[in-house]
């Protein structure tokens, strides 16, 4: 899947995905000029749009989740409403990587915009939880096209030595988000409604499109060689594609349900996305092999047990702490900024040879910082534990998921980086909806299905609580992270 030697590698990511790369802009630009240079001005600031758009929805949704869940009595597939988004943009990015390569990142990116917005319209109106569940999956649809199509721009039109700047003002845009998201979200749901932040974020659309779509239009439209004859699609790739998701989903509706009846999905599901995984991932990924095997490998673990995690923070807090949605949200604020100074931490040139102790490092970090969140379940502990843990988290993230991607287009060809980009990206998605429905069903199994219920009582006076529930969840992610820090000891090809 890779080659040897590495290739034109730039270094640096967003919060939630990889990265493809190659084929340069038509007419290089001076050495000098940066990413807000003439020749790059408009381009720029319209795709950190679009990633200031995606971080302020994950900010602002993760905020008012919990409040929805409980209106809509959903609580018990809290879980669903985030795995439904991940379980469909796999299938999603697999198409993206192949549209892209093929026709250029401009069609699959303003279809995925436009996806995303109607399926925030689609949650945001919905009567019953399935139906908000099912916005979440037209959402994942979209976000999964604009993910892979936005680093096929980044790898086309900038030269390798700008890509670290253009994907540290990545990291750096969910900083205001991060603190202005839940704020706002939080607001807007204690005076308005849950249902306002979703129905409201479209408007957001606008501006990344009018700015961005233009400018790569100019500079990254097209196939890579215009001249090369278009390759048909792989359709056993999108088939395999379509497997993996319909085989997440199926595992995810088994592990909610936890009955007899439900080894029949199960055992489809796991039939389905045993052999996707097998054709869509490097081989050797299962058992971490060293070199491209294990940096797919990595980022899914630490995506996975982080995110996972992550998603029950506001409701542990809404339910068991008496937190107000706004003040549940900025738990998680200062995670933006440290998951952007981890991310420039390990761009440093200096720090180069030290990049495999740093991403050990990093999963350390993230560990702890899961397994410290849920020890405000006990009320003596003050609630903004939390958010130092998660500080000191996200500051590792941010080393282990941009190094990652370094590490990606290190070990990658430029006509095998597509593939292995979205092999990256399935590995993240993937990850978060297998881990998020089995924390959903620990969850669920150890009476999370009645923290709304208990909740509601205890602001009425009475007295009980779930804790169990939550810690069932976040403790043995603590431990898929420290798995992760084991990983991460091996992305190294051997000399």
């Amino acid at each position: 899947m890779s080659a040897l030697e590495p290739r034109d590698a730039g270094t640096g990511t967003d919060r939630n995905t990889g990265i493809a790369v190659e084929a340069a802009a038509p007419v290089p630009p001076a050495e000098s000029e940066g990413v807000l240079g003439r020749t790059y001005r408009a381009l720029s600031t319209g795709i950190v749009s679009v990633v200031f758009l995606i971080a302020f929805e994950a900010t602002a949704v993760g905020t008012a989740m919990p409040v929805a869940a409980r209106e809509l009595h959903g609580i018990p597939l809290y879980a669903f409403a985030f795995s439904a988004y991940f379980t469909t943009s796999l299938f999603a990015m697999v198409l993206s990587g192949q549209w892209a390569d093929r026709r250029g990142p401009l069609a699959p990116l303003a279809t995925g915009i436009g996806a995303f917005g109607a399926g925030l319209l689609l949650s945001g109106t919905a009567g019953s939880m399935w139906m908000f569940i099912a916005g979440r999956a037209v959402q994942g649809i979209g976000g999964g096209l604009v993910i892979v199509a936005l680093y096929v721009v980044v790898s086309r039109a900038y030269p390798e030595h700008l890509r670290p700047s253009i994907m540290a003002a990545f990291a750096a845009s969910w900083v205001i988000p991060s603190v202005v998201g839940p704020l706002a979200a939080g607001s807007v749901t204690e005076h308005l409604g849950w249902r306002w932040v979703f129905i409201g974020i479209p408007v957001l659309v606008v501006f990344p499109l009018a700015l961005a779509l233009p400018a790569i239009r100019r500079r990254a439209s097209g196939p890579a060689d215009p001249a090369a004859p278009v390759e048909p699609y792989d359709r056993r790739r999108i088939l395999l594609a379509l497997g993996i998701s319909l085989g997440a989903g199926l595992l995810q509706y088994a592990g909610q349900e936890r009955n007899w009846f439900a080894l029949l999905p199960a055992v489809v599901g796991f039939g389905l996305l045993v052999p996707a995984v097998r054709g869509l991932l490097p081989p050797g990924t299962g058992r971490a092999a060293r070199g491209l095997p294990s940096v797919v490998l990595l980022r899914g673990v630490a995506a996975g047990s982080f995110i996972a995690a992550e998603s029950f923070v506001p409701l542990m807090l809404v339910t068991q702490r008496g937190l107000s949605p706004t003040l549940a949200g900025l738990s998680l604020a200062a995670g933006g900024g440290t998951w952007a100074l981890g991310s420039y931490v390990q761009s440093r040139p200096r720090l180069e040879p030290y990049r495999e102790p740093l991403m050990v490092g990093g999963m350390v970090l993230v560990a702890a910082s899961i397994a410290a969140a849920p020890s405000v379940l006990i009320d003596s502990v003050p609630v903004w534990t939390v958010a130092v843990a998660w500080a000191f988290g996200c500051f590792g993230m941010g080393m282990v998921i941009a190094s990652t991607s370094v590490l990606l287009l290190k070990l990658s060809a430029p006509e095998e980086a597509g593939a292995n980009s979205a092999a990256l990206q399935i590995s993240d998605g993937l990850s978060n909806v297998l881990l998020l429905a089995a924390g959903g069903a620990a969850f669920a199994a150890l009476g999370g299905g009645t923290v709304g219920a208990v909740h509601e009582a205890v602001e009425a006076g009475a007295s009980g609580s779930h804790p169990g529930a939550f810690a069932v969840v976040f403790l043995p992610m603590a431990g898929v992270a420290l798995v992760g820090a084991w990983v991460a000891a091996r992305v190294r090809t051997k000399s």
